[in-house]
């Protein structure tokens, strides 16, 4: 792969023109947010060096030294621009001229009315888009520690599996213990293997997204018994034992193993991952009881993810009790699921309004590890960094997008929006947007009722897309 070294960056800089000589940027890390921010502070005519340990250290997640890998599943989400705040986040991130959105509209397999990729595709389209662009140079090798202090413009961007040695520095910088939470990791399942007789295609409601027909998930049906049976299984299981200074570390909501949901009570799992609403068995024309649902992982649609199946069962258990589920009898699994560890700052009391620690200015934080969390809102929070820094390298001021956007109402969130106190990772949701000014509409008989639902929702994205266009 072409990636060029310093003295060979240093020669391009000189030939290309005396507005990009300045010094560089340096990214460390090159997940979805470290990849996204040195894209988008190379597009203002700034060098970049992207510093990333793997291959030459990995992580318990990462299986490849490819920038921007997915490790956990292939899905950005929900695609809908009007009713959705992370399909409004994909759009506002599009009008950024965000290279993850780009690459993610390349290689897009069918996912009902979510945008998800081919895992692989996407990751090597990303790491040569970089690879290529003359402003930026990939460093590989771990950075140990604090980054030196000559280094002016540095972008922390090594997401939720930080090195223990970075992350102490920064514990020992800013006198705050890290918080940390376990990730869980779905299984990955032989498309061929799964039986299509008991299973059958169709997404929830029949809906079609950017890239589906609305018969893009594989749904495999329980009855009560076989669902009570599972739910048993599922607890009975054994689990992966935690090293004693691991046992008190909290999980994310967002991405809970499937067996502590279980164990919320019997009926959790068909009000989440399981829920059987707006679904029909074709082989029996009834909606299930519960339902196991599977997403195409990769273009060929020779692999599937199953949906909300993240897991902390060991190997052999995951295969018997997985393999009870209807229509995966004889399934073969492409990867089982893990577990690891993640770590994310406090973000509210440590950064700026502009990302910046506060006691170390010339140091920016970006992506999971500010305490956003999934693929699309750590490289939101990569292009708001880089656009920062970039700012402050051509001589202005950096200023935050409006709270009334996608970006802006996220990057609140994380850098005050939130308690310290009680901070934990959040997805973009409607939740964070200030409220409307004005939230009745006018009805034709003249009278005036309160937007909520859907209307409240489509308000809310049309006055961000007005605002993202302000601020680009």
């Amino acid at each position: 792969m072409p990636y060029r070294d310093l003295s060979l960056h240093e020669a391009l800089q000189s030939a290309i023109c005396p507005a990009m000589r300045s010094k560089p940027v340096h990214i460390i890390g090159a997940g979805l947010a470290g990849s996204e921010a040195a894209w988008q502070t190379a597009a203002f005519g700034i060098p970049v060096i992207l510093h990333e340990m793997r291959p030459e250290r990995g992580t318990p997640a990462h299986k490849t030294g490819l920038c921007a890998e997915l490790v956990c599943s292939n899905s950005f989400r929900s695609d809908d621009v009007e009713n959705n705040a992370v399909g409004l986040l994909h759009e506002e991130m599009r009008r950024c001229g965000s290279l993850v959105m780009r690459e993610a509209a390349k290689t897009a397999v069918p996912a009902g009315g979510a945008l998800a990729v081919d895992r692989n595709a996407f990751s090597e389209n990303v790491t040569k888009a970089l690879g290529e662009h003359p402003l930026i140079t990939l460093q590989r090798g771990e950075i140990v520690g604090l980054p030196p202090e000559d280094w002016d413009s540095v972008i922390i961007a090594t997401g939720p599996l930080t090195s223990p040695a970075l992350a102490e520095s920064i514990r020992a910088l800013t006198g705050e213990d890290a918080l940390a939470f376990f990730d869980a990791i779905a299984p990955i399942v032989d498309r061929e293997s799964i039986n299509m007789d008991v299973a059958w295609f169709q997404s929830r409601y029949d809906k079609a997204g950017p890239s589906g027909t609305g018969k893009d998930y594989i749904n495999c049906p329980m009855n009560k018994a076989q669902y009570d049976s599972f739910v048993r299984e599922l607890l009975d299981a054994e689990k992966i034992e935690f090293r004693e200074w691991e046992r008190d570390t909290p999980y994310f909501e967002g991405c809970m193993p499937v067996e502590i949901m279980a164990a919320r009570g019997p009926e959790t799992l068909r009000f989440g991952p399981m829920k059987p609403v707006g679904l029909t068995n074709p082989h029996t024309d009834e909606r299930p009881y519960a339902v196991v649902q599977l997403r195409q992982d990769n273009a060929l649609g020779t692999l599937y993810n199953m949906v909300g199946f993240q897991t902390k069962m060991k190997y052999g258990e995951q295969m018997r009790v997985f393999r009870s589920i209807p229509g995966l009898e004889d399934a073969s699994f492409a990867r089982l699921g893990g577990l690891h560890r993640n770590t994310f700052i406090n973000s509210p009391k440590l950064l700026t309004p502009t990302l910046q620690l506060k006691a170390r200015p010339s140091v920016r934080f970006a992506g999971q590890i500010t305490g956003c969390e999934g693929y699309v809102e750590s490289a939101a929070v990569g292009i708001m960094a880089a656009r920062f820094a970039a700012a402050e390298r051509l001589g202005g001021k950096p200023v935050p997008p409006p709270a009334t956007t996608a970006l802006g109402a996220l990057l609140a969130h994380i850098t005050g929006g939130a308690n310290a106190e009680t901070f934990q990772p959040m997805n973009v949701n409607f939740g964070l947007f200030p409220p409307l000014i004005d939230s009745f509409e006018t009805l034709p008989n003249g009278k005036k009722r309160k937007l909520k639902g859907k209307d409240r929702k489509q308000a809310l994205s049309r006055r961000a897309l007005a605002d993202i266009h302000g601020w680009l």
